[in-house]
């Protein structure tokens, strides 16, 4: 079982809120959080199909597309990694994700930017199976049927008297899990790591139920953007409750509820478990990034 880890910090006293993190990002040493959940039984239905490749897409800093070579690896099928970004191609031994999915089997396929941005269609597909052979598809952050059934497992009994379950969102994949599997009265806060409004659209396709919302006020400019004040609440974060944070995700979220608890959003008495989905492999990367911007790095 994933442990919750409770929380103590001034604010939460003086608030008279209770919050909790939910530590998936031990759930697994190469398989991080989500990643894990959405993948478990992609990969049963890779192997009940008689692939022994599956396909998947994603960027330079891409937690997905560790996870999947070490998971896929494990479950003995190759994988290939669609790529965005040409420019890649002669220098992606630099890059401390892709370098980790290579040393795990995955085989590169990098793609121009705007040509990524057709991967969901037909036609691109079929122009991949054509060049690189048959292979098991996983869209762009691993989210489908199947992967959402994996997330609805993350919730537990003792997760039942929480009021406010907050999860960071991506491709919305792991929050419709979550709702799914949420009692009636829990209220489950998505707190999106990218700009734009096309998630409420994508949740609902995976879920019949109405006890959610979205809070689009802390994705920092869009996905992968951070700033000083992110990282110092990142750092200042671990160093008092032992929790690493990743910056393009959960380190967002958890940003996100305390502020909330400062502006009065939660009431005294509230519990809140935030769900930590891992994604701790991208801060190296993410300090590459901050270096060359002359912005303070993240704790290792």
């Amino acid at each position: 079982m994933i442990p919750n880890q409770k929380i103590d910090l001034p604010l939460l006293k003086e608030s008279g809120i209770t919050l909790y993190v939910k530590r998936e990002d031990t759930i697994h040493p190469h398989i991080s959080g989500n990643k894990y959940r959405k993948l478990k039984y992609n990969l049963v239905e890779a192997k009940r199909q008689g692939h022994d490749t599956l396909l998947t897409f994603g960027g330079a800093f891409s937690n997905h597309i560790a996870a999947t070579a070490y998971a896929a690896k494990e479950a003995g099928l190759k994988t290939i990694g669609v790529i965005r970004g040409e420019e890649l191609t002669e220098k992606w031994q630099e890059n401390p994700t892709l370098k980790q999915a290579s040393e795990h089997g995955m085989q590169f396929h990098f793609v121009p930017r705007d040509a990524y941005r057709e991967k969901t269609s037909p036609d691109f597909v079929k122009n991949l199976e054509d060049k690189l052979g048959k292979f098991y598809l996983v869209q762009e952050g691993g989210t489908n049927a199947l992967a959402i059934k994996g997330c609805e497992e993350i919730l537990t009994e003792e997760d039942g008297n929480i009021d406010f379950i907050c999860c960071a969102v991506g491709t919305g994949g792991t929050l419709s899990g979550i709702i799914n599997s949420a009692n009636a009265h829990q209220t489950v806060l998505g707190f999106p790591a990218l700009k734009g409004g096309f998630l409420r659209g994508e949740i609902s396709k995976f879920t019949q139920n109405n006890n959610w919302d979205i809070i689009s006020d802390y994705h920092f400019g869009g996905y992968a953007k951070i700033n000083s004040e992110l990282v110092d609440f990142i750092n200042n974060f671990k160093k008092k409750t032992g929790i690493p944070l990743d910056p393009v995700y959960t380190g967002k979220m958890l940003f996100g509820i305390f502020d909330l608890i400062n502006k009065g959003f939660f009431k005294s008495g509230t519990q809140i478990l935030a769900i930590h989905t891992g994604g701790l492999q991208g801060i190296k990367g993410m300090n590459e990034v901050l270096k060359r911007k002359n912005l303070p790095l993240l704790d290792l």
